[in-house]
């Protein structure tokens, strides 16, 4: 099958049909479509755009969330009763094994993405979906682990942006200063998710992966020992205890640390719109200081991986095998093209654009997203927050966006490895001193081996 001459086929048949007897002729049914952003002001943002998709068509859509950890059973379930909904929002995890079990109709996400445009979209979303003859399904929006450092200080002491290894170890020797001021706040406590989120970081930025096409591999000595000595030094740099999410947010607040590794959800914190995280570095609760004192990083690389990586999250439209592929398909076009905005304002903070723009103006939507209000407490544009170059990076992350075992066909298998915490206890001993770096990455490989 020729996706890109069956997609202009169904494109341009709709717009003749349409021309003729007007849109409610073409599209007179309705469609499910389930959204894992199941909050109340999100679905609600959600069902409006539902209701503008079905004047626009006269297709209904019916809206139904669904909790996130129930996802994987659910669409099991429904795919083993024939009774799939026709479009999922969903994370980039169940992409390409849908895809090989029959749920999703990648044939129906290639054409979508090819009649929109393929370079209008981050290649590095577009690279996680992909499949044999194209992509598993559409990618909607995500966002990048970024490195949260404070530019005034780096400025002052003549620093470039930490966006290597080396570069962070210089700024550690020039800013740590404590207790007044820590070169970095590491991930260290085992058991939680965040040191997970940030190892991976780390050892994709130096090139280092756990798992290859064939399944787990072993880790590469040399480059895994430069992981472990910049990990470590990260550490030292660091305060004393379980250190994750909450003490990185508390100390970077309050003025105590020059970098930091976290989430984009952040930003709007920052600048003192969220009355339950407030900056502390002055007084005013609701000032924008230290937003206006912060430079970000999404990228960065290790002395082994010259072109580094950045670790991104996307979601995923997809069109399942058991949809009606017609509405579908333009449910999708439309929530990517004339309601992208829209779908991007239901919590613009974490939904970076992974379509930048059309082929006729290539930042469009980088650009309206940028203008989209975020915060909780009190609401403000992006651009009016940070400088164009900063807002640049953020979204500039998801051109080069990775996770473990994407690319190899291995994500669930390295999934596993990262639920199991292995990685996460091994760094910590060798911090503790343990072991030495070369030892750890033998019990390293000796513990990834025994999980396959």
């Amino acid at each position: 099958m020729n996706n890109q001459q069956t997609g202009k086929r169904r494109w341009l048949a709709g717009i003749v049909i349409t021309a003729m007897f007007g849109a409610s002729s073409v599209y007179a049914d309705s469609i499910r479509f389930w959204t894992t952003e199941e909050q109340p002001e999100r679905l609600e943002r959600q069902q409006e755009m539902a209701k503008d998709f079905e004047k626009l068509t006269g297709t209904k859509v019916e809206v139904i969330p669904v909790t996130e950890s129930d996802l994987g059973t659910r669409a099991t379930a429904a795919f083993s009763a024939g009774d799939l909904p026709d479009v999922i929002y969903h994370t980039l995890q169940y992409s390409l094994p849908w895809s090989e079990a029959g749920i999703l109709d990648a044939d129906a996400a290639t054409e979508v993405i090819e009649e929109l445009g393929m370079d209008t979209f981050a290649p590095g979303a577009l690279e996680m979906a992909t499949v044999e003859d194209g992509y598993a399904a559409v990618p909607v929006d995500g966002w990048t682990q970024m490195i949260v450092y404070r530019k005034d200080l780096f400025d002052a002491n003549k620093l470039a942006a930490p966006d290597s290894y080396e570069n962070v170890l210089k700024a550690i020797e020039k800013l740590h200063n404590p207790p007044n001021m820590f070169g970095f706040v590491a991930a260290t406590k085992v058991d939680e998710n965040f040191m997970s989120q940030v190892l991976e970081h780390v050892f994709l930025a130096n090139g280092v992966t756990p798992v290859n096409k064939d399944g787990i591999q072993q880790l590469d000595k040399k480059k895994t020992i430069e992981v472990l000595e910049f990990y470590k030094a990260i550490a030292d740099a660091s305060p004393d205890g379980e250190l994750y999410w909450k003490q990185s947010r508390e100390l970077y607040f309050g003025g105590k640390a020059a970098m930091i590794i976290w989430s984009p959800f952040i930003l709007d914190e920052l600048a003192g719109l969220r009355d339950s995280a407030p900056p502390t570095i002055n007084d005013d609760p609701t000032s924008r200081e230290l937003a206006s004192k912060t430079g970000i990083v999404t990228r960065f690389s290790g002395p082994s991986n010259p072109e580094g990586a950045a670790w991104g999250d996307v979601r995923y439209f997809g069109i399942t095998t058991d949809a009606d592929i017609d509405n579908a398909m333009a449910f999708v076009r439309y929530s990517m093209s004339d309601g992208y905005t829209n779908t991007l304002s239901i919590a613009p903070e974490g939904k970076f654009p992974v379509r930048r723009g059309t082929e006729d103006n290539a930042t469009l939507y980088t650009e309206a997203w940028s203008k989209l209000p975020v915060g909780v407490d009190r609401k403000a544009p992006l651009s009016e927050l940070y400088e164009a170059e900063m807002i640049d990076e953020i979204v500039g992350g998801l051109n080069n966006a990775q996770r473990w075992g994407v690319a190899e066909g291995q994500l669930a298998l390295a999934s596993k490895v990262i639920n199991s915490q292995v990685i996460n206890r091994l760094v910590r001993e060798y911090i503790d001193g343990t072991r030495d770096a070369s030892a750890t990455v033998d019990a390293m490989n000796k513990a990834l081996a025994e999980l396959y």
